[in-house]
C-alpha cells in the first residue's frame, strides 16, 4: 500500500481511508465464509416468508358437489352462504355418486354432499363445513315448510336480513402486525448482521496486530484513516446484504401474497437498513478500539465481551418490549446503541412517528460523533503495543 500524494491532510486522510475500505471490502467479499453466510441468511428468509404463505395459503377456496335432486338449489344456496363468510367456493357438477366420490379421493373436490353426508378425503375445514352445514339446513327447511304449506319465499323474504355493519375501533390493527412481522424479522436480522460485521471488525484488528502487519500499514496510512477506512469498508459490505436482503424479502413475501408490498409495509424494512448503517458504526468503533488492547485471539472474546452484552441486551429489549411500546421502550428508543433495534420495531408498531426517527437518529449520530473520536484516540494509542493486554487507561491516555 503506498501512501497519498495529495499535501493537503484533510486529502491525504480521506484517500488513505479509501484506500483500507477498498482493501478490507475486496479481501472480504471474496471470503468463501461470508458467501456463505449470505446464502443462509437468504435461505432462512425465503423460508421464513414461504413457511406461512404455503400453511395457510389456499384455505379459503374450496371445490365442492352437491347430488340428489335438490343439488341445484343447494348450490346456489351455498355460493351466498359462502359469499358472506368471504370464502371461496367453486361448485362443480358430477354425474353420479361414484364419480363424484372419486373426485375426492383423487383431490379433485375438497367435499361432495349427498344422501345426507358429507364425503371427505380426510378433514373437513372448519370454514367449509359452516358453509355447507348452513346451506344444507336452509334447504331442508325450506323443503319441510313447503311441505306444510308454508309459503317459503315469504319466509325467506322474511328472514333476508341484511347483515350487521363492521365497525373497527383499530381499523388499521391487521396492517400494524403485518408490520411489526416486518420489523421483527428485520430485527433478528439486525442483530446477527451487527454481531457478524462488528466481530470482523475485531478480529481484522487482532490478526494485524499480532501479524504485525499493522505496522507496515501505519508506514503507510495514519492510524485514524487504518481505522475508519477498516470500519466503512466491512460496513459497506454489510450495507449491501443488509439491502440485498431486504429487496429480496420484500419481493418473495409480495409474489407469495404474504404482504401487499405498500409504502407502510416497506417503510420499516427500510428503517432498519437506516439503523444497521447507525448501529453498526457505533458498535464497529467499539469493538475495534476493545480488539486495539489485545495482541492475540485468545483474549479477544474477554475483551469485547461488554459490547456483545450490550448488543445482546438490545436485541432482547427490541424483541421484548418494543413490540408492546410502553414508557421503558419509548425511552430507549432515544439512547444509543439501544435505539438501533428499538426505532424499527416500535415506528412499525406505530409507537413512534418519523419526527421521533430523525430526532432518535440525531441523538446517535452525536453520540457516534464522540464515540469515533475516543475510539480512534484508543486505538491509536494501543495498536502498536504488542505483548500483554493494554489497560483502557493506558490506552486512553497518550502514547509512550
Amino acid at each position: 500500500m503506498t501512501s497519498p500524494k495529495q499535501t493537503d491532510p484533510t486529502e491525504r486522510f480521506w484517500a488513505s481511508v479509501h484506500l483500507v475500505a477498498r482493501r478490507e471490502f475486496t479481501e472480504r467479499i471474496r471470503d468463501r465464509g461470508f458467501l456463505v453466510s449470505v446464502a443462509v441468511m437468504l435461505v432462512v428468509l425465503l423460508a421464513a416468508v414461504a413457511i406461512p404463505a404455503a400453511v395457510g395459503g389456499g384455505d379459503d377456496d374450496y371445490d365442492v358437489a352437491f347430488g340428489g335432486p335438490q343439488q341445484a338449489r343447494l348450490g346456489q344456496v351455498a355460493s351466498a352462504q359462502a359469499a358472506l363468510l368471504d370464502t371461496g367456493l367453486a361448485v362443480k357438477s358430477y354425474p353420479d355418486d361414484a364419480t363424484a366420490e372419486q373426485a375426492v379421493e383423487d383431490g379433485d373436490l375438497d367435499a361432495y354432499v349427498a344422501g345426507g353426508r358429507i364425503i371427505v378425503h380426510r378433514e373437513l375445514p372448519n370454514r367449509l363445513a359452516a358453509v355447507v352445514q348452513s346451506a344444507y339446513a336452509t334447504v331442508e327447511r325450506d323443503n319441510r315448510l313447503a311441505a306444510q304449506g308454508i309459503d317459503t319465499a315469504a319466509v325467506d323474504a322474511a328472514m333476508r336480513v341484511q347483515p350487521l355493519v363492521e365497525d373497527k375501533l383499530d381499523p388499521d390493527a391487521d396492517e400494524r402486525r403485518a408490520r411489526q412481522g416486518i420489523a421483527i424479522i428485520g430485527t433478528i436480522m439486525l442483530y446477527g448482521m451487527l454481531m457478524l460485521f462488528c466481530v470482523w471488525v475485531a478480529n481484522g484488528v487482532v490478526e494485524e496486530k499480532s501479524s504485525r502487519i499493522v505496522e507496515i500499514l501505519l508506514a503507510a496510512v495514519p492510524a485514524r484513516a487504518l481505522l475508519t477506512g477498516k470500519v466503512i469498508g466491512i460496513g459497506l459490505l454489510g450495507l449491501a446484504q443488509m439491502a440485498l436482503t431486504a429487496v429480496v424479502g420484500l419481493a418473495a413475501a409480495s409474489a407469495l401474497g404474504t404482504i401487499d408490498l405498500t409504502g407502510s409495509m416497506v417503510y420499516p424494512a427500510v428503517l432498519v437498513v437506516v439503523w444497521f448503517v447507525i448501529g453498526y458504526a457505533i458498535y464497529a468503533c467499539m469493538f475495534a478500539a476493545a480488539a486495539a488492547r489485545v495482541s492475540r485471539m485468545e483474549d479477544l472474546q474477554n475483551v469485547i465481551t461488554p459490547m456483545t452484552s450490550l448488543l445482546i441486551a438490545s436485541f432482547f429489549v427490541a424483541i421484548f418490549f418494543g413490540q408492546s411500546g410502553g414508557t421503558f421502550a419509548q425511552i430507549l428508543a432515544y439512547v444509543p446503541p439501544f435505539s438501533a433495534m428499538l426505532q424499527p420495531v416500535l415506528t412499525a408498531g406505530g409507537e413512534v412517528s418519523v419526527w421521533q426517527n430523525l430526532v432518535a437518529a440525531g441523538v446517535s449520530l452525536a453520540a457516534l460523533v464522540a464515540l469515533m473520536g475516543a475510539a480512534a484516540r484508543m486505538y491509536e494509542n494501543a495498536v502498536l503495543r504488542t505483548g500483554g493486554k493494554v489497560s483502557v487507561k493506558d490506552a486512553w491516555g497518550p502514547r509512550s
